[in-house]
């Protein structure tokens, strides 16, 4: 084998480079997890898809969300929030014989909730699927609404449905969109230890 045959085969240790795997790695892990926050991050400011698919939603932004005494002058019935008691309704699946003070009902929005109304005289069936719906489903509250105008509403920060049945297929479509959904100021935050009385 000839001298420069030999000198080729050989490897140069001062001119070896060898790949650098750790670095690699570590920017490869990095450029994911930007993705994936950026991606979450515009999920999270998207309209909700349930706005397109739910017949009859309507939708109300711009609410306030001070704290304040006494009673507050909503302009939807029932209202879909804005300033409210600093003391939430429980709504930990909570079915409620009595109408509801608006402002405390409105915290419980605040916090994830989806109130469901019904004017009083609902048929029993109707009444009993909504206090069946209500008793299985954390952040939920069921109450009389004595000046509604149809015999079931769903309301959730933001967010509003009329029914004129509780078998409406709608009813678990909005539970399962607004149920401390996307449009939550405060999701996760408490639904017990509140007001537990109508």
């Amino acid at each position: 084998m000839s001298k420069s045959a030999r000198n080729k085969t050989a490897k140069n240790v001062l001119t070896q480079r060898e790949v650098p795997w750790g670095g690699i790695a570590f920017f490869t892990v990095i450029g994911l997890v930007a993705v994936i926050a950026i991606g979450y991050a515009y999920l999270q400011t998207r309209p909700s898809s349930a706005d397109d698919s739910i017949k009859g939603l309507v939708t109300k932004d711009g609410l306030g969300r001070g704290h304040v005494a006494g009673t507050v002058e909503y302009d939807t019935d029932p209202p879909m929030g804005g300033d409210h008691n600093p003391v939430w309704q429980n709504c930990d699946g909570h079915v409620y014989d009595a109408p509801l003070q608006n402002e405390h009902a409105v915290h419980a929005l605040e916090h994830g909730a989806v109130w469901i109304t019904y004017r009083p005289g609902l048929a029993a069936d109707q009444l009993a699927s909504l206090k069946s719906k209500v008793s299985g489903t954390d952040y939920t509250l069921l109450s009389p609404y004595p000046s509604e105008d149809s015999p079931v509403t769903l309301t959730a920060w933001g967010k509003q449905l009329k029914l004129q049945n509780a078998s409406d297929p709608r009813v678990d479509e909005f539970l399962r969109a607004f149920v401390k959904g996307p449009q939550t100021p405060e999701p996760g935050a408490a639904c017990s230890g509140g007001k537990d009385t109508p």
